[in-house]
């Protein structure tokens, strides 16, 4: 009967300290407002928080752009639509946010990840996925270049940090896979993951992006991942000609589809409307914001001078 009581105060004890235990590695708790409290609660999963946005972007200014940084240095749609990415999160600190054990935090890097095929239009090539720290004073052209290098190890053919983690778990047997992944859930909801698993894991993560116009296909509509951390999906579609309304008259542009998909728990739609407008700012008119792909002193993707992104007025009602 002792034994019994003694396990059950110290069951009572381990709860408390997890519940007690609000640090982790990747992210500072913010203190709420006791309406965003509640909304925790009352919308614990991302699917059930999930907000889509989408964005035609007229690339009339942004493929001229693109053809002279390929000629430079390598650049293409991928790179500028992460790097756009990159300055509008750094530009809107409370889109860099997540929720874990129903708690809101701070994150204390900027990464995107993004996902690509190790060999590009091959079918049954893997899946590889590039995950990027934003780092401040870093130019597209820099920014590009270690973008290029991390593509280049994945498509080496050498096994990553993250294809070893992959086969580790493809070796377990499948009543301990179904297991084992709730239990890494388990061990997020209370903070007790190593910094050393969630650095190198690319679904805990500012931004996911995925380019399917580089597949020649439209832009989808993203879910939120479970599992990780990550609070917003780009979907980048192909380019297309279509008709578009430019001071007050229809012409056809070539366009830029974009979806996002968000959880409206990390903050409200006017940050996400923010975000959204300073990434489709710096998408239509790149080099105002980037400089010349031609100057190697180009400006860095971050910071940008004060008032160089500008938000438009909303609608009254």
């Amino acid at each position: 009967m002792e034994i019994g009581i003694a396990l059950v105060v110290a069951a009572l004890v381990v709860f408390l300290l997890l519940e007690l235990k609000t640090s982790r590695p990747d992210g500072t708790l913010i203190k709420i407002h006791p309406f965003r409290r509640i909304l925790l609660a009352i919308m614990p999963t991302r699917t059930e928080s999930v907000v889509y946005f989408e964005e035609y972007i007229d690339a009339t200014n942004l493929l001229p752009y693109l053809a002279r940084a390929k000629a430079a240095y390598g650049a293409n749609m991928t790179h500028i639509c992460v790097a756009a990415a990159a300055s509008a999160l750094s530009a809107n600190p409370p889109m860099n946010r997540f929720v874990a054990g129903n708690r809101l935090y701070q994150r204390n890097t900027r990464t995107i990840s993004f996902s690509m095929k190790k060999q590009k239009l091959n079918r049954k090539a893997q899946l590889a996925t590039v995950k990027m720290e934003i780092q401040d004073n870093e130019s597209l052209r820099a920014f590009c270049a270690r973008v290029n290098a991390q593509i280049g190890e994945e498509r080496s053919g050498k096994k990553t940090k993250g294809d070893k983690e992959v086969e580790t778990f493809n070796v377990l047997p499948r009543p301990l896979l179904r297991v084992g992944v709730p239990l890494f859930k388990l061990l997020d909801y209370y903070n007790l993951l190593p910094g050393g698993f969630i650095k190198d894991d690319p679904l805990y993560t500012s931004i996911f992006m995925a380019n399917l116009g580089s597949l020649a296909m439209g832009a989808g509509y993203h879910h939120l991942f479970e599992y990780g951390s990550c609070p917003l999906f780009l979907m980048i579609g192909r380019l297309e000609d279509a008709p578009m309304v430019v001071n007050g008259e229809v012409k056809v542009r070539p366009r830029l589809h974009v979806r996002f998909t968000y959880d409206e728990r990390i903050d409200d739609g006017l940050n996400a409307r923010f975000g959204i407008e300073a990434m489709v700012q710096i998408l239509k008119d790149p080099e105002s914001f980037y400089g010349a792909p031609e100057d190697e002193n180009a400006p860095p993707i971050w910071p940008m001078p004060e008032g160089k992104l500008v938000y438009g007025p909303g609608t009254d009602g």
